[in-house]
């Protein structure tokens, strides 16, 4: 083959510019090339193409009642079933089959949340008896169907008629006794109408004779649709409650009423356990949680007694929620925290943190109004820091440094930075980011959580200030008794079993919690934004991480250090799996979660 001079002479320019820059990059970053990314998986390049044609599928059919979309993407997610089956199993590497296992697992749950969707959208149809109208509008503009504006013109005539009637005549009896079907059908009826915004801005202004006809009657329609959400959204009967304010307009968070959330049910916890690989009934997981809660409380009851109140641990939380900074000064204590949880991991040769990794992780303060649902701190690149502004309520403030005090902080920033969710995300974006795809709480939060439970063990309450051992105690046990808490809560209320204000005073007397910041707690666990597993994540991850740690580490099979760095580098999967992965376990084609990872003896220290 010949060679052309110029495009020889071009990358050797090429690599004469590079090559300087690949050397200071790995200078000041760390990593060799005997470090990159070695995956070697069969099955990747299927993942990946599977994500590809995934989000095309989903742009192009972004309406969720959509026959077309529901059909097209069963079709979809049955073939790519149908081509793993003709996979030759046997004949994959061992990272083979464990990607093998974790793609059949998302497309079989998948699969099986069709039918659960179909169910949840059943419960709500006769609130909008209008959808498929809407729906056909927007499918025919996707197939450029052609227009007769006098016509859809008076489509829209009818359809705002339609959400009229339906407004007057949605059942108030279901109203008290499912106040969350109608707020998830209120969900429905505001996408609804964003998409009939997207049909009709479509042709708006474009088509001089579609504006003509159908401009009014959009208006129309529209305004009927939003007043019909907002009639969704409120109790049957009644406006919707106004929102408390602080004299400054600050929204507080101490209203409970309008906490509503979706209760799955058993049969759908079961379906999300069964994807998540957790062996284990939702009532076998809140015995679980109990268990670990009586011994936060034991050890509680012995820090206070080391305070001088005795087994009274209430009155020791109390103590040590007054231990906060000033204000102005809670930046400058997470930064020395932050510090301090780096040193405490690398003089121990805990894990391997990349440079990159520590000049690059930020800080934010949090709004008022993210603090509504998200009390405490967040974290991973960017930790964002609960603090009170001046434009909260007195009581309000006192309430946020109460719940952020310098021994509950203490007990977190390592949890959202390094070791925890920063350096993970770090992680997990450089080795095996394909994984991505089948990213479980249980893996992330449990992991960060794990780490508390191993700084426990090695000692970090006492590190730096022996004479706070007890109130650094307090601060981590406070945690690992809210984690306790959120299963116990969580799964109650997706069983029916507890309301939204009942799990807020769960908080309050089992956990110490300030109201506001369990109201909060509350609000933001059954809003939508998480799934019904994510806040049992934490602890019963963090339990399988732990079991994971006594297995390898504490056998002397892997030092502390190559377990960390093989967990990061293995990426967000169930932790069954990635036990499967570091143990080199025999794996078959029809592998089904087995590993009870709680045992008779939870392995506290």
């Amino acid at each position: 083959m010949s060679t052309n001079p110029l495009a020889l002479r071009g990358m050797r320019s090429l690599v004469a510019v590079l090559l300087p820059l690949v050397v200071v990059q790995v200078a000041r970053s760390g990593p060799s090339v005997a470090e990159l990314d070695r995956s070697t998986s069969e099955v990747k390049s299927a993942i990946e193409r599977y994500l590809a044609d995934r989000g095309s599928l989903l742009r192009y059919y972004p309406v969720e009642l959509a026959p077309a979309r529901t059909a097209r993407l069963k079709d979809f997610h049955s073939e790519w079933l149908a081509g793993l089956r003709v996979l030759n199993f046997e004949a994959l590497s061992h990272e083979g089959k464990i990607d093998y296992l974790l793609f059949k697992n998302h497309l079989d749950h998948e699969v099986r949340q069709f039918e659960l969707r179909a169910r949840g959208q059943a419960e709500i149809a006769s609130f909008i008896p209008f959808a498929a109208t809407i729906v056909g509008l927007e499918e025919g503009r996707k197939r450029l169907d052609p227009i007769d504006s006098a016509r859809l013109a008076a489509t829209l005539t009818t359809l705002a008629r339609e959400v009229e009637t339906a407004s007057r005549i949605a059942d108030p009896a279901l109203a008290r006794t499912k106040r969350h079907l109608l707020l998830r059908a209120a969900g429905t009826v505001t996408s609804l109408r964003n998409t009939l915004r997207n049909w009709f801005e479509f042709y708006n202004g474009y088509d001089p004779v579609f504006t003509w006809w159908n401009g009014e009657p959009y208006k129309v329609v529209d305004a009927a649709l939003q007043n019909y959400a907002n009639a969704l959204g409120a109790p049957a009967g009644a406006a919707a409650p106004p929102v408390a304010t602080t004299p400054a307009g600050a929204p507080r968070s101490s209203r409970s009423g309008d906490i509503i959330g979706n209760p799955l049910g058993r049969e759908a916890l079961l379906s999300e356990l069964a994807y998540e690989m957790i062996p284990y009934t939702p009532d076998e997981l809140i015995a679980i949680a109990n268990k670990e809660y009586e011994w936060c409380e034991s050890e509680m009851k012995k820090a206070a007694r080391d305070l001088g109140f005795g087994d009274d641990w209430h009155a020791a939380l109390e103590h040590v929620k007054t231990l906060h900074v000033e204000p102005g000064k809670q930046p400058e204590m997470i930064r020395g925290l932050a510090l301090e949880a780096i040193k405490f991991v690398e003089e121990r040769d805990l894990v391997t943190v990349p440079p990159l990794a520590k000049e690059t992780w930020r800080m934010e303060m949090m709004s008022p109004q993210q603090q509504l649902v998200s009390p405490f701190f967040l974290g991973g690149e960017t930790i964002m820091v609960s603090f009170p502004t001046n434009t909260m309520s007195h009581e309000a403030k006192r309430m946020s440094m109460r719940g952020n005090n310098l021994h509950f902080s203490r007990a977190t920033v390592h949890h959202e930075l390094i070791p925890g969710h920063h350096l993970q995300g770090f992680m997990t974006a450089r080795y095996k980011a394909y994984r991505s795809l089948f990213s479980t709480p249980f893996w992330t939060e449990g992991n960060a959580l794990y780490w508390e439970f191993l700084l426990w063990d090695l000692g970090f309450p006492s590190l730096t200030d022996p004479d706070k051992f007890a109130e650094n105690r307090i601060g981590m046990l406070f945690w690992r008794m809210h984690r306790c808490a959120r299963i116990i809560f969580s799964l109650s209320f997706h069983l029916d079993k507890m309301t939204p204000q009942e799990c807020i005073e769960l908080l309050v007397t089992k956990v110490g919690h300030e109201r506001d910041n369990a109201t909060a707690e509350v609000r933001r666990s059954f809003g939508g934004a998480y799934g019904p597993l994510y806040q049992c994540a934490y602890m019963l991850g963090g339990l399988q991480t732990y079991a994971l740690h006594r297995e390898l580490v504490n056998s002397g099979k892997l030092t502390n250090r190559q377990f960390h760095d093989a967990i990061l580098r293995e990426g967000r999967i169930p932790i069954e799996l990635l036990r499967a992965s570091l143990t080199k376990q025999p794996l078959t084609r029809d592998f089904k979660s087995a590993w009870k990872f709680y045992g008779t003896s939870s392995g506290r220290k």
